[in-house]
């Protein structure tokens, strides 16, 4: 990994020749197949979704497709828009003809639903229409539920579209339509009783989102060929599940071990985060895939992704700044895990940076090179980002547990967690609090992280009679991987001259003027962030370019020279008194 992992940043700036080409992907429908008004309806499941819309009295419904799917979503919201338009009109037709006197066959509740619907004169209230939505681009992954999209509209209810990572939304309720696709179930028998002969041994059966449908009938047919130990999985929204997103064998619910029993035949080419996931949970995992014109079950092999991940995260115990990308505005709990991370990182020594990010790309995490190491907060399968343009590692919050580890303490057991509730979940089970990283605390670290002073009066440094610290990737020394217990002892050194009437000092917001051999300081804590603009950075925002020039004229005794700008507005402003309209 090392070996083709970049030395330098990557280049920012865009050529002049490509300033006005946009370089979002995009994707080519012209070789999708055109799916007819009767295949719209079926696939996106136009009736149920109608049903769900009138049955919670929605009234501003968003609609969000995947990019693929976008060819059809002004022929899914005619479908809707008819049926809903449909379905009122017929409401508004019975109340308005029944009136009070309805007949001897009517029941009670619906002369009360039809009274409820007349007001003081006799006349129907006519219902609200429903309003529908087409969300175009999502702010984050397709597979997740986009609410801050859905938010800018008001909308009641999102209609998701499309695989889905099912991972449970914060605020709106949601529809999932899973735009069931057809699948030949000849050759996945075929293909299933070559793979696996005996017809006695434990089998899981499972497939992606939009093939699940096929498992009943899947499942059927092998029972009927003789097949008595296979166990066909069903779609439940629980992320955190063995499983991801499935039901488990009844003999797994009380030890996750039960499972290391089974081979999961796997329909449809899985996500790597689930199979990362399964590696460690099921005997084998087989893939069939579905867009092969010969399929054949193949085996799949986790080893190398894992060990290029336990790479990855071992590179980052030398780090000193964490950046920690939200990825995700939906997913419930998402704060709660940020401030578990926060925790684990400052209870480290090191520093964090929180950014908030769309999609995320090589460009954006790169303009942050002071950056040793990022944390991605998302969704259980958006998490896990692979990719060689990066130019600093990716990892998950549950790899972030095991790089704080010191090298004593840390064992990898090629056991790999995708969704972070389980990261929460394993934190309230253990007895030590919410800093605990994987190693005890020495005394010294337990001071610097309370701020306090030794028992002379003096804070108790460990920092001389720690062992050294060595990038595992390069052999070199790294001195400073714990930046904020270096500035904890420096500033509680400084905390007499600080103290003013028996007081601390009120925190500053602005830059401490800086000593030799001392470390920037915000407010009296340490910034690495602040000292790699100072001392590495070649550009330091707008009005740098000049900041030399400007420091000459003084030192000459020359004042910089006020110019009168432009005014107006940007269709028509003039310049100086020359009254030239641009």
């Amino acid at each position: 990994m090392a070996a083709h992992a970049p030395t330098t940043a990557p280049v920012l700036s865009t050529p002049d020749t490509h300033v006005f080409e946009d370089p979002t992907p995009t994707v080519d429908t012209s070789s999708l197949p055109r799916l007819n008004h009767e295949q719209i309806a079926l696939t996106y499941e136009i009736e149920r979704t109608v049903k769900d819309i009138r049955e919670g009295r929605w009234k501003r419904i968003a609609l969000q497709f995947p990019d693929r799917m976008l060819v059809d979503a002004s022929r899914v919201y005619e479908g809707l828009a008819k049926g809903l338009r449909i379905a009122r009109e017929r409401k508004d037709e019975g109340v308005a003809g029944s009136g009070v006197n309805a007949n001897a066959t009517t029941g009670s509740n619906d002369v009360a639903e039809k009274l409820e619907k007349l007001d003081i004169n006799g006349k129907t209230d006519v219902e609200e229409e429903e309003r529908l939505f087409i969300l175009a681009d999502t702010s984050y992954g397709a597979c997740c539920v986009d609410e801050v999209a859905a938010e800018h509209v008001d909308a009641d209810v999102v209609v998701h579209y499309g695989r889905s990572c099912l991972s449970p939304p914060s605020r709106l309720p949601v529809i999932y339509v899973f735009t069931e696709r057809e699948l030949d179930l000849e050759p996945v028998i075929s293909t299933f009783k070559q793979t696996h002969p005996e017809k006695d041994k434990k089998l899981i059966l499972m497939a992606d989102i939009p093939y699940s449908h096929h498992i009943p009938p899947l499942h059927a047919r092998l029972r009927d060929d003789g097949y008595t130990n296979v166990f066909a999985t069903q779609i439940v929204h629980n992320p955190s599940s063995l499983l991801p997103n499935r039901t488990i064998p009844a003999e797994a619910e009380g030890s996750k071990d039960a499972l290391r029993g089974y081979d999961l035949f796997h329909i449809s080419d899985p996500p790597p985060s689930l199979l990362l996931t399964l590696s460690s949970r099921v005997a084998s995992t087989y893939i069939y895939p579905t867009d092969s014109p010969t399929p054949s079950a193949v085996l799949a092999s986790t080893s190398l992704a894992l060990r290029r991940r336990y790479a990855l995260l071992t590179s980052l115990s030398s780090a000193s700044v964490f950046g920690i990308l939200i990825n995700t505005l939906s997913v419930k709990n998402y704060m709660h895990i940020l401030s578990h991370v926060q925790k684990q990182i400052a209870a480290a020594g090191k520093k964090a940076y929180t950014f908030v990010v769309g999609k995320v790309n090589a460009a954006k995490v790169a303009n942050f090179s002071e950056v040793g190491g990022w944390v991605v907060i998302g969704c259980w399968e958006s998490s896990l980002i692979e990719s060689k343009e990066f130019w600093k590692p990716l990892i998950t919050p549950f790899e972030l547990g095991i790089a704080l580890q010191s090298d004593e303490s840390r064992v990898w057991t090629g056991e790999w967690e995708a969704d972070f509730q389980n990261v929460l979940d394993g934190e309230k089970e253990r007895p030590e609090g919410p800093m605990n990283v994987g190693s005890e605390k020495s005394k010294g670290e337990e001071e610097a992280a309370n701020g306090e002073e030794g028992a002379d009066g003096e804070y108790d440094s460990e920092e001389e009679s720690a062992p050294p610290e060595f990038d595992l990737r390069t052999g070199r020394y790294v001195s400073h991987s714990r930046p904020m217990r270096t500035t904890t002892s420096k500033a509680n050194g400084q905390s007499k001259a600080q103290i003013q009437d028996g007081k601390p000092a009120p925190a500053s917001t602005a830059l401490t003027k800086r000593a030799n051999g001392d470390l920037a300081q915000i407010g009296g804590i340490v910034s690495p962030g602040a000292e790699f603009l100072r001392e590495k950075r070649t550009w330091q925002g707008l009005g740098s370019d000049y900041k030399d020039e400007e420091e000459k004229e003084v030192v000459n005794g020359n004042a910089a020279k006020m110019e009168e700008g432009r005014s107006g507005i940007a269709r028509g402003y003039v310049v100086g008194e020359e009254d030239r309209v641009h």
